[in-house]
């Protein structure tokens, strides 16, 4: 009977010591990959665009599905895909039209989700001004901040009503698109976001009216993505990281007050009228499935692009965007 005691006492502590290697393995494990900053770049400032990043990081969503997610504003907006795109960062916050353009040019990148589903650029004029339809714009100056896709959607909305761009005088504003307009430097603003710009205008006395690009023979598109470098979708964070997307938007439909007031609590700089209007004129334009993919829209734009010479080629979707699973 001793021998068998003794034999079930040293079992039974041999036991307890794997079992505690293997709780301390788990858990040392746990705190590496919560430690393992994901950094997502934005594609500027913090604004409510990023509505769905910002409440899945402030409401837990992240770190429930074990991630350290961190967001980054760039010093140079047109940086977060190529620092994706050289391995420096594992996403970045991008535009459907720059990265079906980019991966033409050679950029290893792939859209892994959506955040705004709908286009948020539109052609701006002063609501009591001259400018009551698109075929009045001939003749007349158009403010512009990029050239390129802007130009592009200009001329497919200006074909729309008889004219070609060059019945228009296009004029580089660079980022002051309001501005330029309020002041009568131009007499129209193609690039203007709707949620922002005439909001702006309106509360200033200067209300604005938008042509949408959707309405005016240009196929939809989603305004914002998430980008991965192609190389790296096998990354395991990356799956959670777009369930947690989808969770934020579902609180932000169900709870949009609560979500307001969880977004101002982490940013109180942006508690402003420009920036509560732009939540609840965004909020409806957010995917309710970060996730999904509708190839036939993708491929609809790229053709659209190659027709417009943006680009010289049109490739497969699945080789620039997927659906996780």
């Amino acid at each position: 009977m001793g021998l068998r005691n003794a034999f079930y006492t040293t079992t039974l502590s041999i036991l307890v010591i794997v079992l505690a290697a293997f709780l301390g393995a788990a858990q040392a494990h746990a705190q590496t990959q919560i430690s393992d900053k994901l950094t997502v770049l934005l594609d500027w400032f913090v604004n409510p665009d990023h509505a769905p990043l910002i409440i899945a990081l402030e409401n837990g969503y992240f770190a429930d599905a074990g991630l350290d997610v961190e967001l980054i504003a760039p010093a140079d907006p047109n940086d977060p895909p190529k620092l994706v795109a050289a391995g420096k960062f594992p996403l970045a916050v991008s535009y459907q039209p720059q990265l079906q353009v980019q991966v033409i040019q050679g950029l290893p990148l792939t859209r892994i989700a959506t955040l705004v589903a709908t286009p948020l650029n539109s052609l701006v004029v002063l609501e009591d001004g001259p400018i009551k339809s698109i075929a009045d714009l001939k003749g007349k100056k158009v403010g512009y901040s990029i050239g390129g896709f802007e130009d592009a959607v200009l001329s497919a909305m200006l074909e729309r009503h008889g004219l070609v761009l060059s019945d228009v005088e296009l004029i580089n504003v660079n980022f002051s698109l309001s501005p330029s307009i309020i002041s009568g430097q131009v007499d129209a603003v193609i690039g203007a976001f709707r949620n922002f710009e005439l909001n702006q205008m309106d509360i200033v006395g200067k209300p604005g009216r938008a042509f949408y690009p959707e309405e005016e023979g240009v196929p939809g598109y989603d305004e914002l993505i998430i980008v991965a470098n192609s190389a790296h979708l096998d990354d395991p964070r990356l799956v959670p990281f777009v369930h947690a997307l989808e969770q934020a938007v579902q609180y932000m439909v169900n709870h949009p007050k609560e979500g307001w007031d969880t977004f101002t609590q982490a940013y109180p700089d942006l508690d402003d009228e420009l920036n509560k209007r732009a939540w609840r004129d965004t909020l409806p334009r957010f995917a309710l499935r970060p996730g999904a993919l509708d190839h036939n829209r993708y491929e609809t734009f790229s053709t659209f692009l190659k027709n417009r010479g943006l680009i010289d080629r049109e490739v497969p979707v699945n080789t620039y965007a997927t659906e996780l699973r």
